[in-house]
């Protein structure tokens, strides 16, 4: 009994604000977020300009989930997303011009160009890719994790998913077998409040996704995912966890998306006035950003960061707009091939 209610308490949401960053972790992470942010403002432009083809699912209003993830994590760890995934990207140090190359399609791009928005991969990173079916990679993820167990490793993969996709059947089978195994996986349900065009109230029974692993015991939280501390803080638990041999944890990051759900999105199913609610109020980079204020930082201080920045996103526009297309005889590869008998 004492067991069961020890478990049930790491179920329950942390009270009060998180821990403050320190100066420099917090003026990366408002980079790193920045960086997100600007990038996936120039992917709607030339995503509107006809630059960019196929579906494009833009991250902004939720960088924080993703910076403060990635600032626990260590070298050999591995990232696995769904496909909104040029924020993930991104926060795992892939370069700005690999991923806009291959949202134009190019051969620069980080899968030559045949891949697009939904299928982009980084092992030298960390990254095994955005997937485009809905829950498939949570699957994927909990076999990374199994390599991580088999090779008694200390590294941790984060498996990040949406609400939308956190009643498939495979996420269920996944909780089922890193719980048996105990597998150092974290699950990250990003909870945007919106799948598609569909509010998780009206898809899912669960009011709680961060108990959705309780009967595999697998311990979860709910997170403020608009306040990359929070997320920073909650990761490390979960991180420790993991890392303990305690088997996977479960993250329910609270989040917002600014955005349709894709580009063809026109977002009829909530009002202007909620979204600018979110954005005055719960904004994550404008959180960092009065933070640092508080800390000693100046408006200089922040100006040359996001001239930086908007450096960095302008080159991998030009880039991937001068880099060639690959040639057609890209086809025959990166495929698998079987010779005649």
């Amino acid at each position: 009994m004492a067991q069961a209610t020890e478990t049930a308490a790491k179920r329950k949401p942390r009270a009060g604000a998180a821990q403050p960053l320190g100066r420099d972790q917090l003026q990366q992470a408002y980079r790193d977020m920045l960086l997100i942010r600007r990038f996936e403002e120039k992917a709607g432009q030339l995503y509107g300009m006809g630059l960019i083809g196929g579906f494009c699912h833009l991250y902004i209003g939720q960088e924080a989930v993703v910076v403060g993830m990635q600032m626990c994590l260590e070298p050999g760890d591995q990232v696995i997303t769904s496909y909104r995934d040029h924020g993930h990207m991104l926060a795992t140090g892939m370069e700005a011009r690999g991923v806009m190359a291959e949202l134009t399609g190019r051969i620069g791009g980080y899968s030559k160009g045949k891949g697009g928005s939904m299928h982009m991969f980084s092992r030298e990173k960390g990254f095994f890719g955005g997937h485009g079916i809905v829950g498939a990679q949570v699957s994927l993820g909990a076999g990374l994790a199994f390599s991580n167990w088999y090779r008694e490793s200390r590294n941790v993969c984060l498996t990040y998913f949406g609400e939308g996709a956190s009643n498939q059947g495979q996420v269920f089978e996944s909780f089922n077998l890193a719980a048996l195994m105990k597998l150092p996986c974290i699950f990250i349900i990003e909870n945007n409040k919106y799948g598609m065009g569909t509010s998780v109230e009206r898809a899912s029974a669960s009011r709680d996704l961060s108990k959705n692993g309780s009967p595999w015991g697998i311990p979860g939280e709910q997170v403020n995912g608009m306040d990359v501390a929070a997320v920073k803080e909650a990761g490390e638990r979960a991180a420790a966890h993991c890392r303990a041999g305690n088997g996977p944890y479960l993250l329910e990051m609270k989040t917002y998306r600014y955005r349709g759900h894709s580009m063809s999105d026109p977002a009829k199913y909530r009002t202007r006035e909620e979204v600018q609610k979110m954005r005055e109020q719960s904004d994550p980079i404008e959180t960092a950003r009065q933070a640092l204020l508080d800390q000693g930082a100046t408006e200089a201080d922040l100006k040359k960061i996001d001239d930086e920045v908007k450096a960095i996103v302008q080159d991998a526009a030009d880039f991937s707009q001068q880099s060639p297309e690959p040639p057609e005889s890209e086809l025959w590869t990166d495929i698998l091939l079987e010779e005649a008998r």
